[in-house]
């Protein structure tokens, strides 16, 4: 008859669950003002992270994507010209956009060639046949820094988020226990209803802190390895493209 008492006392552990929940939450909207504003500016830092996360994953992606289709339409076109006439539906393929700088590029070349005319000599054509190239290079590369440049855009603020968000909730955690000294100077007790909250605070700190930190770091390394892919396949082209180049077109 005794155990019933007991049994009914613990087969429901979910209030006590649920009333843990509402004092964290209420902890961490009664904060301080110095760790109110540490858990606000975490916060910030967590949602734009993710938020560049998502944005970063989609571009990544259909970066990658465009660019070997591109490679694919480049390898069986017959003529660049109509290739390039096309270039303008790839504007969201990092290769494509090279090939049209390094195309336009070209075309420039030929027709300063042309303007000439055809009576130079022989080590006059040579040598404007090898500035056209290396003008062709420049803007190749040019172009190539510029995407690459483009794919970088906002992993800084994912490095940064990885790199501060643990000191900053670090800095919450060392004022919440400084409440918590505070509390125990000025009530001349050390008991846990005096230095629980200051405690409260500087762990709910530190959590946000690794909550934001963490996925950002993932991301950004993730996201570099992505782009070193995407710029590995824009420097196999553009040598690639350099070659033609050299074989077809100056020596037209």
């Amino acid at each position: 008859m005794v155990l019933f008492p007991l049994v009914a006392v613990t087969a429901d552990p979910t209030p006590l669950m649920a009333h843990a929940e509402i004092n964290l939450w209420s902890l961490a909207f009664r904060s301080s003002g110095v760790v109110f504003f540490v858990l606000v500016l975490l916060i910030g830092f967590s949602l734009s992270s993710w938020a560049i996360i998502i944005w970063k994953f989609l571009e990544l992606r259909r970066a990658k994507q465009r660019s070997d289709d591109f490679l694919d339409l480049f390898w069986k076109a017959k003529r660049l010209d109509h290739l390039y006439s096309e270039a303008g539906e790839y504007a969201d393929s990092p290769v494509g956009q090279v090939f049209a700088a390094g195309y336009q590029e070209v075309e420039q070349v030929l027709k300063a060639r042309s303007s000439k005319g055809g009576m130079e000599e022989a080590s006059v054509l040579t040598t404007t046949e090898t500035a056209g190239v290396e003008t062709v290079e420049r803007a190749l590369r040019r172009a190539a820094n510029q995407e690459v440049g483009k794919l970088e855009r906002l992993l800084t603020f994912l490095a940064t988020t990885a790199s501060s968000t643990p000191f900053i909730g670090l800095f919450g955690t060392v004022w919440g226990i400084m409440n918590s000294f505070r509390e125990i100077g000025a009530r001349g007790s050390a008991g846990l209803a005096v230095v629980a909250p200051g405690i409260s605070e500087a762990l709910i700190a530190t959590a946000v802190g690794l909550a934001a930190a963490i996925p950002a770091v993932i991301a950004y390394n993730h996201y570099q390895s992505r782009v070193k892919v995407i710029s590995g396949d824009i420097e196999n082209f553009t040598a690639d493209f350099l070659n033609l180049v050299g074989r077809h077109f100056m020596r037209m």
